[in-house]
């Protein structure tokens, strides 16, 4: 007597015209925004040919003289560039640690608040920031560091000033100062994934705790560390592909003449060769610079989390 066949799996089912109407509005909203990142992200891929061309806009992408790596050549043999390298790399690698440590660390203080009224206060109070534009930011911070701003004014009638000192007219404040401004902005919002992880944490695994005797520290060292770790990894793997993302309007709206040599980012070395002057091919070059470092360092930081043991993106 022959067995029964099993009946095929989701994974094995044929895909039928009635299952495609069933779900043809899921499909349809899908095929939208694959069409949408087609258009939007792939799509203008093809204007990086532009960074092999001596690119001229009378001449187009397709008639321009093809100059191969020349303009690479041009952008590591500018001093500016590297020193604009250092400022990208220095700022991104600040901001990242100082937002996704006060990220996971006001998260873990979040979460300890025992008055719920006083929790979704501060928590909704953290969130604000970051529906600000970087213009209000920025002249929040301008208006709190200048030489009549609150800073000033309580270091003086702290002694720790004898006089106001103008923070922005000193380029060894302005890496700080950017940074503050992004954990400012961002810690609240940054902070809601790993409430979101905190919670999915089994809670029996605390009254555990508290009936062996541990206190809050203990638990934190011991159940909420271990337990947000995977969303901790996979989140330090995708920001590390941003560290050179370290900014261009706050760098650009604080930035001045006296502080040019550590306020320039990749990002406004493009919009100054790219579009102030034209030179349309070096700013592409630059960008795709950007880029590939990017790539690079995405694929390091998995290998070394994969070596590891540890959540990795792929």
């Amino acid at each position: 007597m022959k067995a029964p066949k099993a009946k095929p799996s989701g994974q094995d089912r044929k895909i039928t015209w009635k299952e495609i109407k069933r779900q043809k509005v899921l499909l349809f909203w899908s095929a939208v925004f694959v069409l949408y990142g087609f258009i939007f992200c792939y799509l203008p891929l093809g204007g990086w040919l532009m960074a092999f061309q001596n690119y001229k806009p009378k001449d187009g992408i397709f008639h321009s003289a093809f100059v191969g790596l020349d303009k690479f050549e041009q952008l590591f043999s500018d001093m500016t560039f590297l020193r604009v390298i250092r400022n990208t790399l220095a700022m991104g690698v600040i901001n990242l640690v100082s937002t996704f440590v006060m990220a996971i660390v006001f998260a873990i203080l979040l979460n300890e608040v025992r008055s719920r009224i006083g929790k979704k206060s501060v928590q909704t109070i953290s969130y604000l920031p970051h529906f600000l534009s970087w213009i209000i930011v920025t002249g929040i911070l301008h208006d709190a560091l200048s030489s009549s701003g609150i800073i000033n004014e309580l270091l003086l009638k702290f002694g720790i000033l004898d006089q106001p000192l103008n923070f922005f007219a000193h380029p060894r404040y302005f890496w700080w100062i950017v940074a503050f401004a992004n954990v400012w902005k961002e810690t609240g919002w940054n902070a809601i994934i790993y409430l979101a992880a905190i919670t999915a944490i089994d809670p029996s695994l605390y009254e555990a705790a508290s009936i062996d005797g541990a206190g809050r520290w203990a638990k934190i060292r011991n159940i909420t560390l271990p337990g947000i770790k995977p969303t901790i990894m996979i989140l330090l793997l995708m920001n590390v592909g941003n560290v050179l993302n370290a900014g261009f309007e706050v760098q650009y709206l604080l930035g001045n003449g006296l502080v040019k040599s550590v306020s320039e980012t990749i990002d406004i070395y493009v919009l100054k060769w790219g579009i102030s002057q034209g030179d349309y091919a070096l700013g592409t070059a630059a960008g795709i610079f950007k880029s590939v470092v990017s790539i690079v360092l995405i694929l390091v930081a998995n290998q070394l989390a994969k070596r590891a043991g540890e959540e990795r993106l792929f």
